[in-house]
């Protein structure tokens, strides 16, 4: 099945579409096994109480950071299972960051996530940020579930046919 690239007039093939237009996983047996990187970032807002109760560690909970952190790295190791046509991926690493901005009441969370396969990782850091915004959002709703998560994006991939890396 064909569909249009952007950036070309011409179409262009489908992966995860067979000739008879149904779903399939992408057949990567050919490819060579490279070293495969991916950052990826978003955020949660919340109100003034609740960044100041993370930054002081007095959610009731736990320590909110360390719960994020650890469920975006189980959650990257788990992407295949979630994202039903990606690949299981040798992950060789996964690290986040998390980002306070008080002027805007909003947390950001960065994922780098390597690996050393024949497909890239950009859904696992993908995954990984999703994850650990949904651990904080589980983790503070009990003061407010005004908060509001966005922003997910894919900042960079290198590794494999090419590298990608957002224009700011």
């Amino acid at each position: 099945m064909k569909g249009c690239d952007k950036k070309k007039t011409e179409p262009v093939e489908l992966t995860h579409i067979d000739t008879e237009g149904k779903a399939r996983i992408v057949d990567v047996s050919e490819k060579k096994e490279t070293l495969r990187n991916a950052k990826a970032h978003g955020f949660i807002i919340a109100d003034k109480e609740i960044i100041k109760k993370i930054k002081e560690n007095e959610i009731k909970k736990g320590d909110v950071f360390a719960v994020a952190k650890l469920g975006a790295i189980s959650a990257a190791k788990k992407t295949s299972d979630l994202i039903l046509l990606c690949h299981q991926i040798k992950i060789t690493s996964v690290d986040l960051e998390f980002k306070i901005i008080d002027e805007e009441n909003k947390i950001i969370a960065s994922s780098a996530v390597t690996g050393y396969d024949k497909t890239g990782v950009e859904m696992e850091a993908l995954t990984a940020v999703s994850i650990a915004l949904l651990n904080i959002y589980d983790m503070c709703k009990a003061l407010s579930k005004k908060m509001v998560i966005g922003g997910i994006e894919l900042l960079e991939k290198t590794g494999g046919k090419s590298d990608y890396k957002k224009q700011i």
